[in-house]
């Protein structure tokens, strides 16, 4: 049965391969390449369920871009109104 991902759980590169169905080499390979980000804790891997979704959902992650953008142009927009 397939597990859910939670976005925002953290999960260890070993759940992470679980529930990608990748092996563990892959899942060095993509955050050594920053195609999965993650931080490191204690000398080891942590990733955002929201990083699993993105690379498994490439429209989610999109989606999140477009919002990011609209809120990054309104941020903008009040900065450049303030007096110089």
């Amino acid at each position: 049965m397939p597990q859910e991902i939670k976005e925002n759980a953290v999960y260890t590169t070993h759940e992470a391969q679980d529930l990608l169905k990748i092996s563990d080499s892959t899942v060095k390979r993509l955050l050594k390449r920053g195609v999965l980000r993650a931080n490191k804790v204690g000398g080891q891997y942590r990733i955002l369920g929201k990083e699993i979704l993105r690379i498994i959902s490439p429209e989610l992650e999109k989606q999140s871009e477009d919002v990011y953008l609209k809120i990054k142009k309104r941020a903008v927009d009040v900065i450049n109104k303030w007096p110089q």
